[in-house]
């Protein structure tokens, strides 16, 4: 029953990952395939496949697709330029005689009797799988393994894009910044991150400038859009207007600040009278 309802997921899907446009859609559709495979191998009782799928293919290398399509950009376009001379042609040429190979390889695939599961995973699914990986299917699982080195490679090759100037050294750059720093005033050294002579290293404490002032390399673009950047010099005033109101409240608490005492000696008198 699961197989049914996994297969033709599985081959659209799969056929998705031929037609879709967008390299992100074809990661995900290709997750697809693989989660599916990986609960076909749990049904059929092969544990050890069921988590290398999962861990290997869908959290490795299929990360990896997408952490690289983050580097290069989703919207990056293909180079057409050749990197290597011919390289069309071998690639139909290998193509071919790759095709071919499948071909005569299934047309001498000789299928003997079936076995249960049970009998298959008799000394263990680990034990049972190496056993036909390294003894019958050796062959066939060290050319898989130059095919995957091979793959890895023409995608190097692929993704290699030619650099059409030279790289920058450390002097070009360093008189670079000194252009840039007599043409345009930009900073020679890194612009200063939030909160370096501050109390606090945080994106909403900029750091400060000699006289006070806040530094606008380090304020954020957020809180300058909103407006809600005052500079040190701009809070003197609500400071000031704290203080008075500080003083004004210790005054009317100082009883000898209340109306009808006059310092000392009237607030003595008022002793007497309220023992009197």
């Amino acid at each position: 029953m699961t197989f049914w309802l996994l297969a033709p997921l599985m081959v659209a899907a799969a056929l998705g990952i031929l037609f879709v446009r967008k390299a992100v859609h074809a990661a995900l559709l290709l997750a697809v395939v693989m989660i599916s495979l990986a609960v076909l191998y749990a049904v059929l009782e092969a544990p050890f496949l069921f988590a290398v799928q999962i861990i290997v293919y869908t959290g490795a290398i299929l990360m990896l697709f997408l952490f690289v399509m983050m580097l290069i950009g989703v919207d990056a376009s293909d180079s057409v330029v050749e990197t290597i001379p011919g390289q069309r042609v071998m690639a139909v040429v290998l193509g071919l005689l790759f095709g071919s190979v499948l071909v005569i390889g299934l047309s001498q695939v000789t299928l003997g009797t079936v076995v249960g599961l049970e009998e298959a995973n008799a000394g263990g699914n680990v034990e049972g799988i190496a056993n036909i990986l390294f003894s019958k299917y050796v062959f066939a699982f060290e050319a898989t393994s130059a095919l995957l080195i091979t793959a890895v490679l023409g995608a190097m090759v692929l993704a290699h894009r030619e650099r059409l100037a030279p790289k920058p050294g450390q002097a070009a750059l360093a008189a670079q910044r000194l252009r840039d720093y007599a043409e345009h005033g930009k900073p020679l050294g890194p612009l200063p991150s939030p909160g370096v002579y501050a109390r606090h290293n945080a994106v909403d404490t900029p750091a400060l400038l000699p006289d006070g002032t806040a530094a606008e390399s380090s304020i954020n673009r957020v809180l300058a859009a909103r407006g809600t950047v005052r500079s040190a010099p701009a809070l003197a005033d609500d400071i000031d207007d704290v203080r008075r109101q500080l003083t004004s409240l210790d005054r009317s608490d100082d009883p000898t600040e209340r109306p009808g005492t006059t310092g000392r000696s009237g607030a003595a008198a008022n002793t007497e009278e309220d023992l009197k």
